[in-house]
Parts: C-alpha cells; structure tokens; sequence
C-alpha cells in the first residue's frame, strides 16, 4: 500500500500494513484501550478492522495512519482522518497503544493529522467524536483548540453510543495550529 507518510519530531504516520496486526491485536485486547471503542475485540475482529482500514485508504485516500515510534519502529496506535459513510462529518480521530499512553504522542500525531485534513484534504470542518467519560480524549481535542459542540450521533450499529461532538474549522485550525509552532 502507498500513500502519503508524515513525519514529526518522533513518530511516522502512514497507512497502515500488515506488519502492525500483532501491536494492533494487543491493542483490541486491552480493556481499557477499547472501554470507548466498542469494547475488547479478539484477533479475528481485530484482523477485519484492520483490513478494512488498509481498504478505506486504497479507496479514498483518507483513513486512520498508523503511528510508528521512529527510535524502536513500534506501532504506537492510529490516528488519522477519517469519515466513514453516515458518520456526523469529518473526523481526525486517535487512539493509543496501552504503552504509548501518557508520553504527548496523541497530540503529536494529532496535530499532524489536522494538518493533513486542512491542508491536503481541504476538510473545512474536522470533528472528535469522544464519549463523555472519556477524559483522556477531551484533554486532546481541547489541547488541539476544539470545542465540545454537544452531543451527536454515530450510524449503526454505533447509535446507542453516547458521543460529544468536538471540533473546529479549518480556519479556527489555522489560528489554533499557531500555538505548535516553534
């Protein structure tokens, strides 16, 4: 698979491969990762996940990157662009290995990923779609200057799953993007 890879101070963002199943697989196996992502999914649930990030690239040229450490070569989570169909719009969404936790990759990769929506994408509108107990995420988005805009509500299977939509314009991006800047 080709597509684009983006590079900061200390990770990789590029699609997916199938490279990243084992990492991936822990990570669909650790409760507390997936206590807002649907809950624990096992190897074969993981496997078709996968997948169908890898085809969403090969489609539309957008999807969730896999995050690589560039000192160990680790898959370290995914977060990317994504907007599959019925979702409420145009998502920059993350979620991190149990060992990547706590060491600012989130917004790192983040920041990145917002950029690519605005600047390569176009999107004039990204959002976040976070649970409400889901402190960690909301910590991001408000770092990254979204807002919660209230509630929204996710396609099926999902539509019984609470979620606060945070986001921000492109333009309130551009503004918001200054404060990473060196």
């Amino acid at each position: 698979m080709t597509g684009p890879v983006i590079e900061t101070a200390r990770l990789l963002l590029r699609p997916p491969e199938i490279e990243d199943f084992p990492r991936w697989a822990e990570f669909h196996l650790d409760p507390e990762t997936m206590r807002f992502l649907g809950g624990v999914q096992a190897p074969p649930q993981t496997w078709r996940a996968l997948m169908a990030v890898i085809g969403q690239w090969a489609a539309t040229g957008e999807a969730m990157f896999s995050v690589i450490e560039k000192d160990s070569g680790l898959w370290m989570g995914r977060i990317g662009p994504l907007h599959p169909y019925g979702w409420p719009g145009t998502e920059v969404g993350w979620s991190l290995h149990p060992d990547a936790r706590g060491r600012g990759y989130a917004v790192e990769a983040a920041v990145a990923s917002m950029d690519y929506a605005v600047d390569v994408l176009r999107w004039t509108d990204v959002i976040h779609c976070i649970a409400p107990e889901n402190f960690a995420s909301a910590r991001v988005a408000g770092r990254l200057g979204s807002v919660n805009r209230g509630p929204g509500r996710l396609p099926e299977p999902m539509q019984d799953e609470r979620v606060d939509l945070w986001g921000q314009t492109a333009d309130e991006w551009r503004e918001n993007r200054r404060r990473f800047e060196p």
